[in-house]
């Protein structure tokens, strides 16, 4: 009776790891929206500039794999790259073209090229933060391949 019981114990906790790494999964986005901004003064610019400050569960996801749905964001040419910018929303929502912040945008360096699609595809890779780089996004997928 113990066997059992231990049994359906581990059954029961490898379904919640699972049911929790598809619920992080599904809300990555929702996580990485989770910040606020500091104003700090850049001294080459010359005036004070927004400066991501990362909540603790976004400093978790740092260094990761994360899974992310969302679209990529065309640019004249675009047909294949492996550096291109990734939106939660579609192009005419998105933080570029819409009324979205900058924290539902990223940019990715994928492994290998990633044909252009208008379509939500998911994609997963290494996340980095940066918060002192303002000519780059505050987020970076590294090492991303797409997920079929």
């Amino acid at each position: 009776m113990k066997k059992i019981q231990i049994h359906i114990f581990l059954l029961i906790g490898i379904f919640s790891l699972f049911a929790n790494v598809a619920f992080a999964q599904e809300n990555t986005w929702k996580t990485l929206s989770k910040l606020t901004y500091k104003k700090q003064m850049d001294e080459v610019l010359g005036f004070k500039i927004d400066v991501p400050v990362f909540s603790e569960p976004i400093k978790v996801l740092e260094g990761t794999e994360v899974q992310l749905k969302g679209y990529i964001i065309p640019v004249e040419g675009y047909k294949s790259h492996n550096e291109f910018i990734f939106s939660a929303y579609p192009y005419n929502m998105c933080f570029f073209c819409g009324g979205a912040g900058p924290e539902t945008v990223m940019e990715v360096k994928s492994i290998e090229p990633i044909k252009y699609v208008a379509d939500q595809i998911t994609l997963k890779g290494r996340l980095v933060l940066n918060a002192d780089d303002i000519n780059r996004l505050m987020y970076i997928l590294e090492d991303a391949s797409m997920v079929k």
